[in-house]
């Protein structure tokens, strides 16, 4: 459909023999599809992502819209295993306890207060009401 095509980019119509198609209904020219932070080209050997209208590197993309862990704020890669706490997301190797610097495993008990990971050892008893009731050792 070249020249009846306008670019999502600079809203130019589209006279090149090309254009490059992002999602269904976006069109570019291939000189206007540029990563809105970077300015890398965006083109068929380069994963190009989209956002308000905008079109992002794979890098970038993660950088300022992907899941950051909540410990050291860094990027998840799509090999990074993680571990969960409520609504936050750890590293492995950053799913500690704040007070003494364990690690947490699956299957250990921990607490979270505010934004801090505490192993069963630093963070006491519950408070009254949230354990399940049943006998309490002296």
């Amino acid at each position: 459909r070249p020249g009846l095509a306008l670019c999502a980019g600079c809203g130019g119509r589209i006279q090149d023999p090309f254009l490059l198609r992002v999602s269904p209904d976006l069109e570019w020219h291939v000189a206007c599809l540029k990563c809105a932070e970077c300015g890398q080209p965006l083109d068929e050997t380069c994963t190009c992502f989209l956002r308000d209208g905008k079109a992002y590197c794979k890098r970038d993309y993660s950088r300022l819209f992907g899941i950051k862990c909540a410990q050291c704020r860094a990027a998840f890669s799509s090999s990074d295993l993680v571990m969960r706490a409520r609504d936050h997301v750890y590293h492995l190797e950053c799913f500690r306890c704040a007070a003494c610097g364990r690690q947490l495993l699956p299957g250990d008990q921990f607490c979270l207060r505010e934004r801090d990971l505490l192993c069963r050892a630093d963070h006491g008893p519950p408070p009254d009401g949230a354990a399940a009731r049943g006998p309490r050792s002296p």
